[in-house]
């Protein structure tokens, strides 16, 4: 029998910790599997639980004071007893790896063409630059990335179009083995399964290996053949999908399906206790499945008993303006510079105490739509209104004022968490931005948002820093930021995209508890379909800029109109189908 293609075998993994010269405890701690060519493996599990360390350790990625124990092959060969010159041409042309954050990856300075062509060219410098473009544009393509947007930066890319340019770069050089860390957390259903199912062909086609590691079981078990789940450092289960889900052993993993068919129920009267497991099996897990799980019972639109929006929207346009080079407009057949609608006449009305989702592709214009609604870029066209008042009207100091009331968290927590400041220190950096709070009641309120968004032992992790935490763990603390103010109107921007399925219940429980307690309400935007359907009282659909269908949740998805609506809902896997 051939060796398998990509093998670890009792991995071990610890980083220093910072207030001291000894080791943390084992981020990953003794995991052993294979992997053959073709084969697609899932690796699922809470954040924080080492799949990403897992995953670059296997690259050689982690830093130099990084304990390693056990051993990874590849083909056969020590990945560990490369040489520089070995490793180099391991990392792209044997395994590639796209990264959770591609912003952080991706050269500010470079256009997207010159990563292209730098990543080919550094690979195989048979090739001139002619060559290299060529095979550049059809990569792209294959990822829905159009060839016009070639001398373009990252800045000018939306975060879903920046994922599509990491996995176009990882599949240049036509490795035999990709390591996809949350390949499609920023990207729309249907992006993401045309990607999917391109990575798929893939493995069918060049007998290309891939570990996908993510949190979203439904994707897993569609796109891939094995699943293991991962828990504090170790792999506690593994085995084919269809018997893993039919028939989970270890109690993290029936939480974590329970909580993922929670989100994607049917109804609020139906249950998945089938095939998760029995109530009594349930009272004897360390993973209580009921606290998990947010009740969520949709009080509907509230229109009806309100007569005035909290929000509204009216003909909101914002485009921007492509300038061209002198060399461009002479060559180019189209007259003057080129326009994008990043939004386009969008209006709709927000009510007290609704729960407004906002769903589309990557690059529609979401979180244009968002940022303009909060004057961090200010409208084309169209107007504003937050509680009667039109802010693009607002200066500088009234708007800041009534920032306090429309609190946004964003779609990336490290790109928006200041490096240089604990944990602590930016959550109760709000407070003191609007005079909310003196230094002693701030620490109480940092204290008790810390524990709400799950954050403990409190004293640890308030004086942590960003670079310590994991990504979900990041973006937790981006939504205590959020709402220690006590905002009225809360914009979500992909809100808990990183988070793992039982992580996701606990955030969402937390926001529908604070809905109630303060009668907060959200604009939320998402890419699952699941999550907003079971969350939101109306949902709004947009493309290309524009609002192309918008309604009830359940008349939405009981009976969409738009084609590109019932494009969105063909192509959202469903957990509950494939445990059948």
């Amino acid at each position: 029998m051939s060796e398998a293609l990509f093998c670890v075998e009792n991995l071990r993994v610890a980083y220093p910790n910072s207030r001291s010269v000894t080791m943390s405890r084992w981020a990953v701690d003794d995991v052993s599997f294979t992997l053959n060519a073709g084969e697609r493996l899932g690796l699922v599990g809470e954040s924080g639980c080492g799949k990403s360390t897992l995953g670059r350790a296997a690259m050689r990625l982690l830093p130099t004071s990084t304990q390693i124990e056990g051993r990874v092959r590849f083909a056969g060969q020590s990945v560990f007893d490369l040489t520089p010159k070995q490793l180099r041409q391991f990392r792209g042309e044997a395994v590639a790896l796209v990264f959770q954050d591609p912003m952080t990856r991706l050269d500010p300075l470079m256009t997207i063409g010159e990563h292209c062509i730098e990543t080919l060219m550094a690979h195989q410098p048979q090739l001139n630059r002619s060559q290299c473009k060529a095979r550049a544009l059809e990569t792209l393509d294959a990822v829905k990335i159009p060839a016009n947007r070639w001398s373009q930066y990252p800045h000018e890319f939306s975060g879903g179009m920046r994922q599509r340019v990491a996995i176009a770069l990882a599949l240049l050089l036509n490795p035999k083995l990709i390591v996809a860390d949350e390949p499609t957390t920023s990207l729309d259903v249907t992006v993401s399964a045309q990607i999917l199912q391109e990575l798929t062909r893939l493995c069918q086609e060049r007998e290309m290996a891939l570990l996908l590691i993510s949190h979203d079981l439904a994707m897993v078990g569609e796109y891939c053949d094995r699943i293991a789940v991962m828990y504090n450092g170790r792999m506690v289960e593994s085995g084919a999908v269809k018997t893993i889900f039919r028939h989970p052993e270890h109690e993290y993993t029936r939480s974590l399906l329970q909580a993922a068919l929670h989100i994607q129920a049917v109804d609020d009267e139906e249950t998945q206790e089938e095939d998760i497991g029995t109530r009594e099996d349930e009272e004897n897990l360390q993973f209580p499945i009921d606290s998990l799980l947010p009740s969520r019972q949709k009080e509907g639109h509230p229109k009806s008993q309100i007569d005035h929006p909290l929000l509204q929207i009216k003909n909101l346009k914002q485009y921007y303006t492509l300038e061209s080079n002198i060399i461009e407009q002479l060559l180019s057949k189209e007259k003057g510079n080129r326009v994008i609608k990043a939004v386009d006449n969008v209006s709709f009305d927000l009510y007290p105490g609704e729960i407004f989702g906002l769903v589309g592709e990557s690059g529609c214009g979401k979180s244009t739509l968002s940022r303009t609604i909060l004057q961090l870029i200010r409208p084309t066209e169209g107007s504003v209104e937050f509680m009667g008042q039109n802010l693009a009207q607002l200066d500088r100091q009234s708007l800041r004022a009534i920032r306090r009331q429309i609190q946004m968290v964003f779609q990336d927590p490290h790109a928006c968490l200041n490096p240089l400041m604990t944990v602590g220190q930016s959550i109760a950096d709000p407070l003191f931005i609007h005079q909310l709070a003196t230094p002693t009641e701030a620490k109480n309120q940092v204290r008790q948002m810390l524990e709400r968004v799950g954050l403990t032992p409190v004293e640890e992790y308030s004086n942590r820093y960003p670079a310590d935490l994991s990504g979900g763990q990041q973006q937790r603390v981006a939504i205590a930021r959020a709402l220690i103010t006590r905002p009225s109107l809360l914009i979500c921007d992909e809100p808990v995209s990183m988070l793992d399925a039982s992580v996701q219940s606990q955030v969402l429980e937390l926001m529908l508890e604070l809905k109630q307690e303060f009668n907060l309400t959200y604009l939320f935007i998402t890419h699952d379909l699941w999550l907003a359907r079971f969350l939101c009282d109306r949902i709004a659909v947009m493309n290309s800029g524009q609002i192309v269908e918008i309604g009830p949740t359940g008349k939405l998805f009981t009976n969409p109109q738009h084609p590109y609506t019932q494009t969105l809902l063909q192509s959202a896997p469903l957990l509950a189908t494939q445990q059948l």
